[in-house]
């Protein structure tokens, strides 16, 4: 049976294949984490987190933890050889002065000119947009990691942000449950896609119009049901 659309950690797989080597890279809090898992062997790749610590690793074996080592997702981690710890503001100056060469984020949408917005729906919950809105503007490259509709079937990539704004103008590339997606002058150009998914079918669950500049490939992952 074709395949629907891919589950969270296909997606992320298929962010971390785009990772270059000797990137220095933030992941956000929760479902962009999951991008370190997998990492393509041999590839070098130095994770930032905003509470103090550069080139961190895997998660350790559960019962192993050492609490005084977490990410700012407050999830136990392990330290990679040559690993610093440096104070809050440090960590928020090298975001701030563009050290990093991306930051990946969740979304609750992303418009096509780039902005963001993943911190509040509506007006429920309390206000925290944490360290979203400097790692935006501070990496020199911001992706997206996010399914490519809302559960109740409402396009996540629209024309305009509806929802308060994390960063204007700010992700260069999307990665959906059903696409990867470039943003480009203004637009939504489409990279790849479901090899199953008609073009027609994707661009009625697109909020905006997909722009495409060339041959759009393929999105192939492995098979993850065991992760």
């Amino acid at each position: 049976m074709a395949q629907t659309k891919l589950t969270n950690a296909q997606i992320a797989w298929r962010a971390a294949q785009d990772i270059p080597d000797g990137a220095y890279v933030n992941l956000g809090i929760g479902f962009p984490e999951m991008i370190a898992t997998f990492q393509p062997e041999g590839r070098d790749v130095v994770y930032h987190t905003e509470n103090g610590v550069l080139g961190f690793g895997a998660a350790p074996e559960e019962g192993q933890e050492d609490w005084d080592l977490i990410n700012a997702g407050k999830k136990a981690i392990t330290l990679n050889p040559g690993a610093a710890f440096f104070h809050h503001a440090d960590s928020f100056a090298m975001v701030r002065g563009g050290h990093l060469d991306l930051a990946v984020l969740g979304a609750y949408q992303v418009a096509q000119n780039g902005d963001l917005a993943n911190w509040r729906v509506g007006s429920k919950g309390v206000p925290a947009v944490g360290g979203a809105m400097d790692l935006v503007h501070g990496a020199k490259n911001v992706a997206v990691i996010t399914d490519h509709v809302t559960k109740d079937g409402k396009p996540k990539l629209v024309e305009t942000c509806t929802f308060p704004l994390t960063g204007l103008g700010c992700v260069t590339r999307v990665y959906t449950s059903l696409a990867v997606v470039d943003i480009r002058d203004g637009h939504f150009v489409l990279r790849e896609k479901l090899a199953d998914m008609p073009l027609e079918a994707l661009q009625e669950v697109t909020g905006a119009k997909l722009h495409v500049d060339g041959t759009i490939a393929d999105l192939v992952v492995p098979d993850l049901s065991g992760n």
